[in-house]
């Protein structure tokens, strides 16, 4: 199928199902220089990312996730959303779409222009204090970080970037760093993000079944929803008997019961489709 074919099939798609609750994932951002988790067999293309329950209780690897992300901050906060996030919001001024649900953290969908975005796994922009839970700007704890550790910005060249704003950084390098703590109340600092074995709020999780049942249809952009957090929601509308369709290069947790799949890029599909949609209002 032609990808001229495939804008028409997708435009129908969304034209007899306006009411769409969008999915989004790492595909949508790639990009946008973010890279993705996994090949398109589902399978991890580097390292494990951290634990959650690793983060809370070694100390050492919180040094490390600070030292990695150090170095991988700067390029997600210069990552600009590309044609994919702006497709997406303008289906929302369109009238199609206006429930968008994001896997990512990199906030590109906002920078598109896209209203009432649910950040499924939070904001690598903000810091958030493990105690009393006050939350602060990603920049300033990056200038604590410099502050704290002059030796940092002294690296020949720069990492390699990892998704999510992690970067590929020696252990040495993290071993001797000095993490700061919150200003508030001295208490532990993290990514106001749901790191890997950790928990989605219950109240966003209900909410989002909400969502699902009130959608005419489910449209998955860039993900193959290998991770339980964001498969749950497209198990509820299978179970609700909702037409799923995907944008994926290769496979997903859900292709058994999908009712269309694209797999290829989600960029020039969704610029082909939202032009046509344009053309027909």
């Amino acid at each position: 199928m032609t990808l001229s074919k495939d804008s028409l099939s997708l435009a129908d798609f969304i034209r007899a199902n306006p009411k769409l609750l969008i999915i989004s994932g790492a595909g949508c951002s790639q990009d946008s220089g973010i890279p993705t988790y996994r090949d398109k067999y589902g399978n991890w293309l580097r390292s494990d990312p951290i634990q959650h329950k690793d983060y809370l209780s070694d100390a050492f690897m919180r040094q490390r996730y600070w030292a990695r992300s150090y170095y991988g901050w700067p390029q997600i906060a210069q990552a600009k959303p590309n044609s994919a996030h702006q497709s997406l919001a303008t289906l929302q001024q369109l009238g199609f779409g206006t429930r968008l649900v994001t896997q990512n953290v990199d906030g590109l969908h906002q920078l598109a222009g896209h209203k009432n975005v649910i950040d499924l796994h939070g904001r690598l922009s903000e810091v958030v204090c493990l105690d009393c839970s006050e939350i602060t700007d990603r920049n300033k704890h990056q200038q604590r970080l410099d502050e704290e550790n002059p030796s940092l910005n002294k690296l020949r060249s720069q990492p390699e970037l990892r998704p999510d704003g992690d970067a590929e950084v020696d252990n040495s390098i993290a071993s001797t760093l000095n993490l700061p703590r919150c200003l508030n109340c001295d208490g532990v600092l993290k990514p106001n993000v749901v790191f890997y074995g950790g928990s989605v709020d219950r109240g966003l999780v209900q909410k989002i079944y909400q969502m699902t049942q009130a959608a005419d249809a489910i449209l998955i952009v860039g993900s193959s929803l290998m991770v339980f957090s964001s498969f749950r929601f497209v198990k509820r509308a299978r179970e609700l008997q909702k037409p799923i369709v995907v944008i994926n290069e290769g496979v997903t947790r859900a292709d058994e019961f999908l009712t269309m799949k694209f797999e290829q890029p989600c960029q020039e599909l969704l610029t082909a489709t939202t032009r046509l949609l344009s053309e027909k209002l």
